[in-house]
């Protein structure tokens, strides 16, 4: 680049008199602006190489020349070579699509580290005060936490600076007794009817006629169909787009206290009285009633569609586990001495389930075992600061409980748990990466 000249007597006075000097205007006017993607290929690759390979992977998503720099480069093969010790050529043809090994290999590894921390990671606890009353429910999706049903409104919440990003009002009287949403819309549910608000635009979309369900107390929605659960012991699925219930199906005999949607189009439902029934949405016929009423009424479902296992937790404090695909129950454990009002996993997470319930000690355990990894509370409940990792030994009974208060639900996400609780405060458990 010409090194800019020392401005000469005619040009100061031209710029004096208001007019800027021909030259440097015409300079400032022509020279394109520089961009990263000015870069040369090498360039971008050593900054690249800086970074972690999670990191990589997501920068190789960002635009077409930044996965094709990474993609020349072998960056991605690179990193993942160093990290599992393994050797170049075992990762010469590995593609970096959405169902490439590569891209699997990946997903593995952010698993990996996500049970790691959740297991043995230092953790850090972020709270707010989110709404005015108690709030029962959260939920995570894409990165994004939805709060509400204690009062008429639900908050969307960003958890990594904790703002409230959107709010959905109720347009009536009635309370929220559940609610879900994805990246376009948010579905509430009100004791008696359905109601949608989009995510961007006009807010409410519609609500169903006063009425149309019988005391509704669960729902789950996989587009178009919201899924509710009532005090009758029916499942109503209720058309989105159609307005109308489709289909009333019996799954229980007592009220229907949880419900799960699976990809396949199984509905599963948990009753007081202690059964797990599992229906078939396009037959409307039972599949199979999974157990007795043995470890008491079933309060919270959790259904994992990777390894297809499915997890219920009790008022008694039992979680149970069962294989949908052979029917078969794998595990049984009392792991609360009081009732379990939450599960969650990562989506693509096959190893760990966290728990919560009336005790407010956030347990995390093996999916395939029911194995306690561990037990973690938080040392100052009053303001945000460090969880601790409990000792097995630990008598929760001997712990105030001011210092574990109830968790009502539960959601995680990526290296983070949510939790809601018997106030208005939201807390953010983040698991740090082990070094």
């Amino acid at each position: 680049m010409k090194k800019a000249s020392r401005p000469n007597a005619a040009t100061t006075t031209a710029s004096v008199a208001g007019k800027p000097p021909p030259a440097m205007s015409k300079k400032r006017t022509s020279g394109a602006p520089t961009s990263v993607n000015s870069l040369s290929t090498d360039s971008l690759s050593l900054i690249f190489s800086y970074l972690h390979l999670l990191d990589v992977g997501r920068c190789s998503l960002v635009c077409k020349y930044w996965n094709s720099a990474i993609i020349k480069t072998k960056l991605l093969q690179s990193i993942l070579c160093k990290k599992l010790n393994a050797p170049p050529s075992h990762f010469e043809t590995l593609s970096t699509g959405p169902g490439g090994s590569l891209s699997a290999s990946l997903q593995e590894l952010v698993a990996d580290q996500h049970r790691l921390s959740l297991q043995k990671g230092s953790i850090n606890v972020f709270q707010w005060k989110g709404h005015d009353v108690r709030i029962d429910q959260c939920r995570i999706k894409r990165g994004l936490v939805l709060t509400g049903v204690g009062d008429k409104v639900m908050r969307l919440w960003s958890p990594e600076d904790y703002n409230c990003l959107e709010e959905f009002d109720l347009p009536d009287r009635a309370s929220l007794v559940d609610f879900d949403f994805d990246e376009t819309k948010v579905v509430g549910l009100t004791s008696s009817r359905v109601c949608i608000w989009r995510r961007n635009g006009r807010r409410n979309i519609f609500s169903s006629n006063q009425g149309l369900f019988p005391k509704s107390l669960c729902m789950r929605f996989a587009d178009p169909n919201a899924v509710i659960g009532c005090e009758d012991g029916t499942a109503r699925v209720f058309d989105m787009y159609s307005k109308k219930c489709s289909q009333i199906i019996r799954m229980q005999y007592g009220p229907v206290s949880c419900i799960s949607v699976t990809d396949d189009e199984l509905i599963i439902s948990g009753s007081t009285a202690g059964t797990v029934t599992l229906s078939d949405l396009s037959s409307d016929q039972e599949v199979i009633r999974l157990r007795s009423p043995a470890y008491g009424g079933i309060r919270t479902l959790c259904f994992n569609p990777n390894s297809h296992l499915l997890f219920a937790g009790s008022t008694a404090g039992y979680v149970l586990s069962w294989d949908i695909r052979t029917m078969k129950s794998l595990w049984s454990e009392r792991v609360s001495p009081n009732v379990i009002y939450s599960m969650n996993h990562m989506r693509n997470d096959n190893s760990t389930l966290v728990v919560g319930g009336l005790d407010g000690i956030l347990r995390i355990l093996n999916q395939q075992t029911g194995e306690l990894f561990s037990s973690c509370m938080m040392e100052n409940t009053r303001r945000s600061g460090l969880a601790t990792r409990l000792p097995p030994e630990t008598r929760i009974d001997q712990i105030s409980k001011t210092s574990r208060p109830t968790i009502r639900c539960l959601a995680v996400g990526r290296e983070k748990v949510v939790t809601t609780h018997n106030d208005g405060y939201i807390r953010i458990w983040k698991f740090n990466k082990l070094s």
